[in-house]
């Protein structure tokens, strides 16, 4: 097996990899410790029985630029292929600033062939191209060198054997018309907002039990100073403060040192220094913001008018139309927006693009009363009314 570890190799490899249809990828990386994750590994491989490389930018250093890589990215005559890309899409978003276009990801293209829901890669691996691969290494330390020999066989098996399986899944979209569908989900992947975290929508990914204005104000003064402490640094934000510890001061609102000294879920280090003195102004802060502007919390599902009866048929009907066309439900519709559904709410994707042609027009003529569900066996059909 050959690592690259400079630029001029990496080009070489990139510009055998520009001539052919497709390239498969792959990215090993560490998050424990820091806010953005830190790339230690890139594999990749060429169609067919075409060499397999690793890329390594930890011993590259300085004489490993990633720029072939990402030039390689912006062809749109070659297709990039990953198996559940985000995290690896999020690597090269932070790191360069491009995403792969083309862009295959076999994750949702095995969802959408019938595949079930967020199915792993070893279990395409098993079905498809009828191997194995060895999980021994998955977890182990990527930016400790050298990589073992068993390291180094895992990652290559990350993608060599994604090339068989890319083919097969490609083909039965093409056969199956489906391709679209595809195209339609990934677009999300390679929307730069996927990836963004505003400071100032952190606290929404905060779950807390009161709607109070004045909690929820000093809540999001004190995410957003967590966001921007860990972004600034390099750190997680639970090494800033976990959830826990943000609701609790929330809800005593320390004014001082010695009360910070009182909190149960903060971290020792949190108690002094920037940390702490950020958290007393977040607090401040929070307790000055006038009344009228409170963040506002999403409160839209709670005053949805939900017919159950007709969320129950929608869950039939999703069921029913999820076997036919052999697509995992949760692909289709969520739990939520058939509630949505059933309470008159339109604008959900369930109803929208290639969702409306598998559940989405079925779901709208059962409302309207155009269609009923009937049993038949150990099968549903639909039938006109």
């Amino acid at each position: 097996m050959r690592t690259l570890k400079t630029t001029e190799e990496l080009a070489a490899f990139c510009a055998q990899a520009a001539e052919g249809p497709y390239v498969t990828l792959d990215t090993e990386f560490l998050r424990e410790r820091t806010y953005y994750s830190r790339l230690c590994l890139i594999q990749m491989a060429l169609p067919g029985d075409g060499e397999a490389v690793l890329i390594d930018p930890i011993e590259g250093g300085d004489a490993l630029s990633l720029e072939p890589l990402y030039e390689l990215y912006r062809n749109t005559d070659v297709v990039k292929v990953f198996h559940a890309a985000r995290q690896d899409l999020e690597i090269f978003f932070h790191e360069g600033n491009v995403f792969p276009e083309p862009l295959f990801d076999t994750q949702v293209a095995a969802m959408v062939c019938g595949f079930g829901e967020q199915v792993g890669y070893e279990t395409l691996v098993r079905k498809i191209a009828h191997g194995a691969v060895d999980k021994s290494s998955r977890f182990t330390d990527w930016s400790r060198r050298p990589l073992s020999d068993a390291q180094q066989t895992y990652a290559l098996a990350d993608v060599t054997h994604l090339r068989v399986v890319y083919e097969f899944l490609a083909a039965e979209l093409e056969k199956s018309g489906r391709t679209h569908w595809v195209t339609e989900e990934l677009s999300v992947l390679t929307d730069p907002a996927t990836y963004q975290v505003d400071p100032e929508n952190a606290w929404r990914r905060v779950k807390t039990r009161t709607n109070s204005g004045r909690f929820l104000a000093v809540v999001r003064e004190l995410a957003r100073f967590r966001e921007t402490h860990a972004k600034t640094r390099n750190i997680p934000r639970n090494r800033v403060y976990k959830d826990d510890a943000l609701l609790e001061l929330a809800s005593t609102k320390p004014t001082n040192l010695q009360d910070l000294g009182k909190s149960r879920m903060l971290l020792r280090d949190a108690r002094k220094g920037a940390i702490a003195d950020g958290i007393l102004a977040a607090v401040e802060a929070g307790l000055a913001v006038p009344s009228e502007d409170y963040p506002k919390p999403d409160t839209s599902r709670d005053k949805l008018q939900v017919n159950p009866a007709l969320a129950d048929l929608l869950r039939v009907l999703l069921k029913a139309k999820s076997e036919t066309a052999s697509v995992a439900q949760k692909l289709i519709a969520t739990s939520a927006e058939l509630d949505m559904i059933a309470s008159g709410r339109r604008d959900v994707p369930a109803l929208k693009g290639w969702r409306a042609e598998v559940f989405g027009d079925d779901a709208l003529r059962l409302c309207a009363g155009e269609i009923g569900l009937t049993a038949r066996g150990t099968s549903v059909k639909v039938i006109e009314l």
